[in-house]
């Protein structure tokens, strides 16, 4: 694969990941900018493919993921067209491509070789699950990072619940429930990334990749970050969401007496009461799990059951389809989601198979 860029069974120009070689270094460039590099099924099946030949390739030293455009490395996955898979009955296309794109994220977490992701711009979603489980996580003073799932009706996935559970007191519940985007400083604090290049070095930094170690490189371009939000919070954040219920953590939350703290409360009570009750018992499992491969086929189940829930379609039609921002969740309030609602989404899945 040396010389220029090359594509994988697409057309030049419309193929959704690009490959390109640069001395000892192999890139993996999303190709979707329009779509701010949401992957498909297709694209993690490229991404598969294209780990197995420069793991295989003796001259690859180092792996580089990077996003087109100047938006960001990724926004998530296509959750316009589990949306049209839900409104249609059926649900297999979306769990298999769970289950491929489970499976590349652990394999992602154990490549041979560094995996370096440049997490620039917007990385939500789906593109933490491509990034933020390599060995060498660069952010810039443009980074967006988030898991924003529990505003579309669904729960953390990608190993975003194993990520979330491993960052410092209750930073990760915080970040999970509220579905908040995290600047540089904070997503270096939260163990999201392990380095700060500013942009304007970012195409020196990944052109050094062809010549010099990863850890060489980042010794020459790494500087230090912008000072984050979170640490200052830390206070609230451990008190309030080290509750046992969801509902605690928002009273909690309401009466701490900080004004963070309230809109923090104002922005969960904002999103699926379903999700929210999965999600947290989703991260209280994860912290008892013994590793991200066992996270994520929890994951999978959850993510399963939830093409069965009204509030993951809906989530979807309200922030993407038609945009309205007023989903109409089922149910509406965080008393009406039982215990056994919660338990329903543990379950072994009923449909795909396990990751």
């Amino acid at each position: 694969m040396n010389g220029a860029t090359r594509t994988m069974n697409a057309t030049p120009g419309e193929a959704p990941v690009l490959l390109r070689r640069a001395g000892r270094a192999g890139h993996i460039v999303l190709n979707r900018p329009r779509a701010i590099n949401a992957l498909n099924h297709a694209m993690v099946g490229l991404i598969d493919e294209a780990l197995t030949a420069y793991e295989r390739d003796d001259s690859v030293a180092t792996v580089v993921l990077t996003g087109a455009g100047e938006r960001g490395l990724c926004a998530g996955g296509d959750i316009r067209s589990i949306h049209d898979d839900v409104r249609a009955g059926g649900r297999a296309a979306s769990a298999a491509f769970w289950h491929d794109e489970y499976r590349l994220n652990a394999r992602i977490a154990h490549c041979p070789k560094p995996y370096v992701a440049v997490m620039d711009g917007i990385v939500m979603g789906g593109g933490v699950g491509v990034s933020a489980h390599g060995d060498v996580r660069v952010v810039t003073e443009r980074s967006r990072v988030a898991m924003p799932e529990t505003g579309i009706g669904f729960v953390p996935d990608v190993g975003g619940t194993y990520l979330l559970t491993r960052t410092p007191g209750e930073l990760g519940t915080h970040l999970a429930l509220t579905g908040s985007a995290v600047g540089a400083g904070d997503a270096l604090l939260c163990g999201l990334a392990d380095h700060y290049v500013p942009s304007a070095r970012l195409a020196e930094f990944t052109a050094a990749l062809s010549d010099l170690t990863a850890a060489d490189a980042v010794r020459q371009y790494a500087t230090a970050p912008p000072a984050g939000e979170l640490a200052a919070r830390r206070e609230w954040i451990d008190h309030c969401y080290a509750a046992d219920s969801v509902e605690e953590i928002v009273e909690r939350l309401h009466s701490f007496g900080d004004r963070h703290a309230k809109e923090a409360a104002e922005t969960i009570l904002a999103k699926s009461p379903t999700s929210l009750k999965v999600t947290l018992a989703a991260l209280r499992k994860a912290r008892e799990l013994p590793s991200l491969e066992a996270v994520l086929a929890q994951e999978y189940r959850v993510s399963c059951a939830a093409l069965a829930s009204p509030d993951l379609p809906e989530g979807i039609r309200a922030q993407v389809v038609d945009k309205d921002r007023t989903p109409r969740w089922s149910p509406a309030e965080l008393s009406q989601v039982t215990d056994a609602d919660v338990a329903r989404y543990f379950e072994e899945p009923a449909v795909g198979t396990n990751v």
